[in-house]
């Protein structure tokens, strides 16, 4: 018997992994509702596994990336805010669909943008405003410079599926980090449309990884793996960031907490976000007492 109903066919999304968009290697997918509980797609539900590979992507990534020149650095985040600015309609429509509204949306997504700008811009200054020459007594000149850690895992904040996962990654790359994220739970399909915008942005494979599953699942991998140096975490459960803080103390990990922010307002926008991501290195080099070069470090 004929009919006019059909079904409706839900996108699935992928994980990121290394410039590649995988299936997770667990094969469980997870729905996601709209606000009035209609399921408007189907998420990667990653498991162990997938962080693994993700953080070896981000490790092997790191080199390259860290070395970049700090200019190319910020030509490359501005090319993400262009890419974007290109696709705000689909984000916009992705926002309403987990429950903003269209005025809601349109500001989230503009100010994601502006942000993506806004970082790009501290890419090669943040070094002029905090590195030092340190007074010494003795006949040295003594100067302190902030590198980047290396791989930093980010837990993107539940309630914002977009701006608060573009606040916390653009500061982390802007100073030489590679990352691994785990999108918003709730409000995921944002978090891999913008890895789709990355991709074809020019940002070499594996700067940033983007995975998305159960937070309670999948946060103690990130905070307990030995080749992790920093975690973000954006969240208000105390128990939680108390277990995660004795897990990464196995390896010393830089652990930073932000929690209840206002991503929308210009709070998220200050380069020490940038520094929270980077390790001061203090160089002491000798001179002639006259002051003149006795050469070596």
């Amino acid at each position: 018997m004929a009919t006019n109903t059909r079904l409706n066919v839900l996108k699935t999304y992928k994980i990121y992994i290394g410039g590649q968009f995988p299936r997770t290697e667990s094969g469980r997918y997870y729905p996601v509702y709209d606000k009035k509980g209609n399921a408007i797609a189907n998420m990667c539900l990653s498991s162990r596994k997938d962080i693994r590979e993700a953080i070896v992507a981000a490790r092997k990534a790191f080199a390259g990336w860290s070395e970049r020149a700090a200019f190319n650095r910020g030509q490359i985040l501005y090319r993400m805010a262009e890419m974007l600015e290109g696709r705000k309609v689909q984000f916009e429509e992705e926002l309403m669909m987990q429950g903003l509204s269209s005025q809601q949306a349109s500001k989230e997504v503009q100010t994601a943008v502006d942000r993506l700008i806004y970082f790009s811009g501290w890419c090669d200054k943040y070094h002029a405003v905090f590195s030092s020459v340190n007074p010494v007594a003795s006949p040295h000149i003594n100067f302190s410079v902030p590198e980047p850690m290396g791989v930093v895992t980010i837990s993107a904040p539940e309630e914002n599926g977009l701006i608060g996962l573009v606040s916390m990654l653009a500061p982390v790359i802007a100073g030489g980090n590679t990352c691994v994220i785990l999108a918003s739970e709730k409000k995921p399909l944002c978090a891999i449309t913008l890895a789709e915008v990355l991709n074809s942005s020019d940002l070499p494979g594996g700067v940033v990884n983007i995975i998305t599953g159960s937070h309670k699942e999948l946060l103690p991998h990130l905070a307990n793996h030995m080749d992790v140096n920093a975690m973000a975490y954006c969240g208000s459960d105390a128990s939680q960031w108390k277990n995660l803080s004795e897990l990464a103390a196995l390896n010393v990990k830089r652990m930073r907490k932000y929690e209840k922010l206002d991503w929308i307002s210009s709070l998220p926008e200050s380069p020490y976000l940038i520094l929270d991501f980077q390790e001061t290195k203090t160089t002491w080099h000798p001179i002639e007492l006259t002051g003149g070069a006795k050469g070596g470090y």
